[in-house]
């Protein structure tokens, strides 16, 4: 039998919710379940209504359920908008000074008072009611304080002893383990990919819910050996690291769908003079500002499509951290072997998310060597080889003279117009298409899970993996996510069909896109669940809109 608890932290903008409910997935961590938090914020600096909901279990879990066991509320919202949330078995600790329900409140003021605390403190008095309700103990309370919350550990301890002293334990969360799991959000998970893909430079303007990558990576630059710049808007960035990458830089960059709209033309010059970049966007609801703090899968066919003219490119929808360590370092190896544009396609779930990874099953990428000059023959930026794929070399290198160029251009990089040469290197460009579709062969580009048996499969990309994985469980289907979106891997896609009588597509959009991707490639779905509410679709919600469509 599964052992699991989930619990909801609620209350103001400002009151520290993310980081009380990191705190609460820690005290789960130590007790040895595996953890996911969904953190939701509406776009305010204060006000408003924050919570997280933390997810235990004994087997890996990366997405919420709307059920919850316990419920942190350090305001009266966090009872009142969560009422669907609730059952008998549900039990609210909360500050009695502002909230009115039944369950284990507290005096967070008194306990303030008595301690001389700042006020943002009081989510640390409410957490040492919840361990003390829940039965955890005050020994794994002083360990997960001292360790992730070493600034003021010891003014948080008291005032959370305070808070563990006043209740009763009702319902123990039973400790299942000493084993501590690393946990990640899905945004450093690709920064730590890219990192070992060999990222030098991480170019960016702030932009949720790509944000948090560009603090993880600043924060670490010296670790990682990096750098990290900030420009002062989104065409700078593109630019900039097209610039750091033309003088042999290892440039990432990361925006959302309203940055990438400024990085287009950026874009297409990459596809054109032949530059490596990785972009990572990671999807928020739209069109224009939409939703600038939730979620969606609205952006792919944009992705799949921008900047003007035709050209190559590489896109990967990694759907959990595994996927977003490892592919996020393929996308790098890519994009400097083949010389292309190469886009990791996140969304808030995952980039915000944040999980238990366990390190020793994360597979390792393995890079090929790049296409380098000899440094014997006559150098040209833009040789027609057979594969497409053109020496490299750069500026500064001895007998080489590396000119890159926006403009329709001969092999040497000069401007040209005539309609040999455009045909020709319109061709040679393309012909690294062909090339990457068949490199591709040797990676596993389609995900295949759930029950082999099965003649109903699931089809889905990025995050919502997570959700149709655990349906499939309990419904006995099969599930296949393809995470390589471009090139396609079509080949691959109707081998893992074959004997599968029912096809649903289960996407976070409202026109069905990867399900029309799928049409483009031959391949037809029976039925579609879309959902497009800028929250997360749960396994809850799967489970009851695959009833309407008669699973």
């Amino acid at each position: 039998m599964v052992q699991e608890v989930s619990i909801l932290v609620g209350g103001k903008a400002g009151e520290g919710i993310n980081s009380a409910g990191a705190i609460v997935a820690q005290l789960l961590n130590h007790s040895g379940y595996y953890t996911y938090m969904y953190y939701d914020y509406p776009s305010l600096i204060r006000g408003g209504h924050n919570f997280a909901i933390i997810r235990g279990s004994d087997r890996p879990v990366n997405i919420h359920r709307n059920f919850v066991d316990y419920v942190i509320a350090l305001n009266q919202d966090t009872i009142t908008q969560h009422k669907q949330r609730v059952g008998k078995r549900t039990i609210n600790v909360f500050n009695s000074d502002v909230v009115r329900t039944e369950g284990q409140g507290i005096s967070v003021n008194t306990i303030l008072k008595s301690e001389n605390a700042p006020a943002i403190m009081g989510n640390s008095a409410v957490i040492g009611a919840f361990a003390k309700a829940s039965g955890i103990s005050w020994d794994t309370v002083s360990d997960v304080f001292t360790r992730h919350m070493p600034k003021g550990a010891d003014i948080n301890l008291k005032v959370a002893k305070r808070g563990y002293d006043q209740v009763n334990t009702i319902n123990t969360i039973k400790s299942i383990g000493s084993r501590r799991f690393s946990v990640l959000t899905g945004n450093e998970a690709i920064g730590i990919g890219l990192v070992a893909g060999g990222l030098t430079v991480y170019v960016s303007y702030p932009m949720t819910p790509s944000s948090s990558l560009l603090h993880f990576l600043a924060e670490n630059t010296k670790k990682f050996g990096i750098t990290v710049i900030h420009p002062e808007n989104e065409i700078s960035v593109i630019l900039m690291a097209l610039g750091f990458a033309y003088a042999g830089g290892r440039a990432a960059i990361g925006t959302s769908g309203g940055g990438f709209c400024l990085m287009t033309e950026g874009l297409s010059l990459a596809g054109m003079a032949e530059i490596p970049i990785i972009l990572v966007v990671s999807q928020r609801t739209g069109p224009s500002t939409g939703l600038p703090t939730y979620t969606a899968q609205s952006d792919l066919h944009f992705i799949l499509n921008a900047g003007q003219g035709e050209f190559p490119r590489f896109v990967v929808a990694p759907g959990d951290v595994q996927q977003a360590y490892y592919w996020s370092a393929v996308a790098m190896d890519v994009a400097w072997r083949y010389q292309v544009p190469a886009c990791i396609l996140a969304d808030k779930t995952l980039s915000e998310g944040t999980f238990s990874i366990e390190t020793e099953k994360i597979s390792q990428a393995k890079f090929a060597d790049l296409p380098l000059w000899d440094g014997k023959t006559p150098y040209f930026r833009y040789a027609d080889t057979e594969s497409g794929i053109s020496p490299l070399a750069y500026p500064g290198t001895n007998g080489a003279v590396v000119k890159v160029n926006s403009y329709a251009h001969d092999k040497s990089g000069i401007t040209a117009e005539e309609s040999g040469i455009i045909t020709q290197m319109t061709r040679k460009r393309m012909k690294k298409a062909t090339v990457l579709a068949d490199a591709m062969e040797s990676y596993d580009t389609i995900n295949i899970e759930g029950s082999s048996e099965a003649k109903t499969v699931l089809i889905c990309w990025g995050s919502v993996l997570n959700t149709c994985r655990e349906v499939a469980l309990e419904l006995n289907l099969k599930v296949i996510q393809p995470i390589v979106l471009s090139p396609f891997p079509v080949i691959r896609m109707n081998q893992a069909l074959q004997g599968i009588k029912r096809k649903i597509v289960v996407e976070e959009n409202v026109t069905g896109q990867l399900s029309a991707l799928l049409r483009f490639n031959g391949i037809t779905s029976d039925a579609m669940v879309l959902h497009y509410d800028g929250r997360p679709l749960t396994p809850d919600m799967l489970l009851n809109r695959l009833k309407e469509v008669g699973v």
